[in-house]
């Protein structure tokens, strides 16, 4: 960790936009290279026109590839088109319209002209498709221009078919190949023409909704006290009208946008950073707690949530999940008594406690929040959440809300446990640690080669030989999540009271070991540590 983690951003930390810019119209990728070829992630293409990883001929390509996937797809709904605030998603979108434009696809964009999280795309999209059958050619999909909570200097480009959340593999495996080729081809397929979007009114149709999602009334009637940082992202439009039209006793921290994002304090590493989970980007959050009862941040597509209360500060998104979960199950009395509870391998075991005292089940899934929407559509999952502050849920009534991750409500939920239980969500968390146990959980990386990264990420369980983990037999050896099969891309370990899970990482030559121990932190370190060892012994 820097020791300028935490404080505010200095001039030398800022990018400069022009060049930006400039840059993104003027580097042409080599869709040969690794590092200039599109790429799509769990979150779509991401990159920096800086270093050719993010340009005008990737977005052009892309939406162009993306044309031609929906139509293999029979999809010839509109297509909603949001963008958040990093400086490189406006001439992103521009160069999406245009190609959307040159073949005459209907385009639905912000009717203000103005930035739109990640979930009012999603909800949008549900909207637009309710009632209408698989194969119905006039459903819609839609576009998110965001790179989430990356650093200033960074695009992002993501796709979001019909059922409104993440794309799976198939698609954007598909959508990247296509993209490729045609930079390969000298952009000479793709087709351009000036943009004559529809306006759509973005806000409007996801704020009037939100009654149907949270007990509005209860966070209003109880005035409690809310601090919305929008961390100069998408949800800046959203959260002052959001408090207007409910009548709630909140404030915006905040409200302006800034692309060079000048108002953040630092990251761990001393980059810029909108990470709502991490303390360092949160600092000034953190600092001003006593202000509200309930503080809360969202990165800059506002599909991530952090929860700061009075109590402790900056909760951990897995405590959080844990609280959220514990709820919902009991305050949504018209979803289905089936409804399940949808979590990632890498989340902390106490949900699995909670879950269980709930009588519910449980889906554990791989990393990754596309697990969750078919479970969301069709109302057999609550819940979906991941480790990492994303996470959304269902209408009162049971039906689908967003199935992409929905920062906002999940915000609104932590004024809501405390409107309702009259305790804070960090002093809600606590009561279950007297009645689960205290986890301690920490995500740490190793460094791993390309050909180990490669290795654990198609690892058999067969290939562990250990019998014990850190003191304790081990009682499982994972290479498939529970839940659906799918494989994990690497390992995960458990005893009675600890686990690990490492997986490579897809930007830097490392791989990721989670880990968790209920007996504490100093058992923790010992899990680490021979987690690492167990790993690089089969790495070789």
């Amino acid at each position: 960790m820097s020791e300028r983690a935490g404080k505010k951003a200095q001039e030398s930390d800022l990018v400069n936009i022009e060049k930006l810019l400039a840059a993104y119209f003027e580097i042409h990728p080599d869709a040969t290279s690794a590092e200039q070829k599109v790429t799509f992630g769990t979150s779509g293409h991401r990159g920096t026109s800086l270093n050719g990883s993010f340009n005008e001929d990737h977005i052009a390509a892309i939406t162009q590839a993306i044309v031609e996937y929906r139509r293999s797809q029979n999809i010839h709904g509109p297509i909603y088109v949001g963008k958040d605030t990093h400086a490189l998603s406006e001439p992103a979108e521009q160069t999406a319209l245009e190609v959307l434009a040159g073949n005459d696809v209907i385009t639905m964009v912000d009717a203000e002209g103005r930035y739109v999280p990640t979930p009012a795309v999603s909800v949008a999209i549900i909207n637009h498709n309710e009632g209408k059958p698989a194969g119905d050619s006039h459903l819609a999909d839609g576009l998110v221009i965001t790179p989430s909570h990356n650093p200033p200097t960074d695009g992002g480009f993501k796709y979001n078919p019909p059922h409104g959340g993440p794309a799976d593999s198939d698609a954007t495996n598909w959508i990247a190949a296509r993209a490729n080729e045609i930079i390969l081809g000298g952009m000479r397929e793709v087709k351009r023409a000036a943009p004559k979007p529809t306006k759509f009114h973005f806000r409007e149709n996801y704020i009037s909704q939100l009654g149907d999602v949270m007990n509005m009334d209860a966070i209003r009637d109880s005035n409690v006290s809310i601090g919305a940082d929008p961390m100069g992202g998408a949800s800046v439009d959203y959260w002052g009208a959001i408090g207007e039209q409910y009548k709630l006793n909140l404030t915006v921290v905040n409200p302006n946008v800034d692309f060079q994002f000048g108002f953040m304090s630092l990251d761990w590493d001393e980059k810029i950073r909108m990470d709502c989970s991490s303390p360092f980007a949160m600092a000034s959050l953190i600092e001003d707690r006593n202000k509200f009862d309930i503080s809360t941040g969202n990165d800059a597509d506002a599909d991530r949530h952090g929860i700061v209360t009075r109590d402790h500060g900056l909760m951990n998104p897995n405590h959080f999940l844990a609280v959220s979960i514990d709820y919902l199950y009991r305050n949504r009395p018209q979803w289905s008594a089936a409804a399940a509870v949808g979590k990632t391998m890498v989340s902390s075991s106490i949900i699995n406690r909670v879950v269980k005292k709930l009588g519910r089940k449980l889906i554990e899934v791989p990393v990754g929040f596309k697990w969750f929407v078919p479970g969301l559509i069709d109302g057999s999952v609550g819940f979906g959440g991941e480790e990492s502050a994303g996470a959304s849920f269902l209408r009162h009534d049971g039906s689908a809300w967003s199935t992409d991750k929905d920062g906002l409500i999940l915000a609104l939920l932590g004024a809501e446990i405390t409107a309702v239980t009259g305790k804070t969500p960090s002093q809600r968390y606590a009561e279950l640690t007297e009645e689960f146990g205290a986890p301690a959980y920490e995500r740490i990386d190793a460094p791993a080669t390309l050909e180990q990264k490669s290795k654990l990420g198609k690892l058999s369980a067969d290939a562990v030989k250990a019998s014990e983990l850190a003191g304790e037999k081990i009682t499982a050896i994972l290479t498939h999540a529970p839940g659906n099969n799918a494989a994990l891309g690497g390992l995960k370990v458990e005893t009675e009271s600890a686990w690990f899970a490492a997986r490579p990482s897809g930007t830097e030559n490392v791989y990721k070991i989670y880990g968790e121990s209920f007996r504490g932190a100093e058992h923790l370190k010992q899990v680490q540590a021979e987690a690492k060892q167990l790993v690089d012994g089969v790495l070789g």
